[in-house]
């Protein structure tokens, strides 16, 4: 994504956004892309989706003139282990997202896109070393079913490099909005499916800084993350 200047909104979460190819977003779209915009995805069971691959819409991405911070989150990885997301991935180029391995789609289609992004950064010219920086950590909304294993085994079948991590709802709930994803209890539709509310975006964090500088949409496709994720790596603008 290719960015203009372009006049600052402010969000309620209190960062002013400017976005490329020289369009402004209205107060009422920030507080849609930032803070406010959930999924609700069902209970069915495909950890698989076919991955977006279209062109680039050109409205996938928005730069953040005030970052945010990394949340201050604690939680368990698909091994078990202690995780601490701020100490784990500092000084690391790093995606975060929220949902959960049982959405029959947002979530499976989102992590499919950086899954392919990210095997196209082996023909982008940078180095093993610097394409291993790179860290997407993919954090559950629906912990109570999105145990060590089922994210283990959910996340083998994208990356198997792909962090992923549960731990207890409160915490999670907390740490998503401390960059304002708005993240809902797990609880039956009218069908009787259990379904997950979540904000559907990705933020991406600079590996100078460690601030989250780039808002993803879900209308980001593979050729989106393809073409930025090399930018970001560097802590670059895309």
């Amino acid at each position: 994504m290719r960015t203009k200047s372009s006049k600052s909104t402010r969000s309620t979460a209190g960062n002013s956004l400017r976005t490329g190819r020289g369009r402004t977003l209205a107060a009422a779209a920030v507080l849609t892309a930032a803070a406010l915009t959930l999924a609700a995805c069902g209970s069915e069971d495909k950890p698989t989706a076919d991955v977006s691959v279209e062109s680039d819409s050109g409205k996938a991405a928005t730069v953040l003139d005030n970052p945010y911070k990394k949340p201050n989150l604690v939680l368990k990885d698909v091994n078990g282990k202690k995780y601490d997301l701020r100490k784990e991935t500092e000084g690391k180029a790093t995606l975060l997202y929220f949902g959960y391995t049982h959405c029959p789609d947002a979530c499976p289609l989102t992590m499919g896109n950086i899954a392919v992004a990210k095997k196209e950064l082996e023909k982008s010219g940078l180095s093993k070393a610097e394409r291993d920086k790179l860290r997407v950590v993919f954090v559950t909304t629906d912990p109570d079913r999105d145990t060590a294993p089922r994210l283990k085994e959910w996340l083998n079948g994208v990356d198997k490099d792909f962090v992923g991590l549960t731990g207890d709802f409160a915490t999670i709930q907390a740490g998503a909005s401390q960059v304002a994803i708005s993240v809902e209890p797990t609880k039956k539709d009218k069908k009787g499916k259990l379904v997950s509310m979540h904000g559907k975006q990705v933020i991406a964090y600079s590996p100078k800084t460690d601030k989250g500088y780039v808002l993803y949409s879900d209308e980001a496709t593979a050729a989106d993350y393809t073409r930025d994720l090399p930018k970001i790596i560097k802590g670059e603008n895309p």
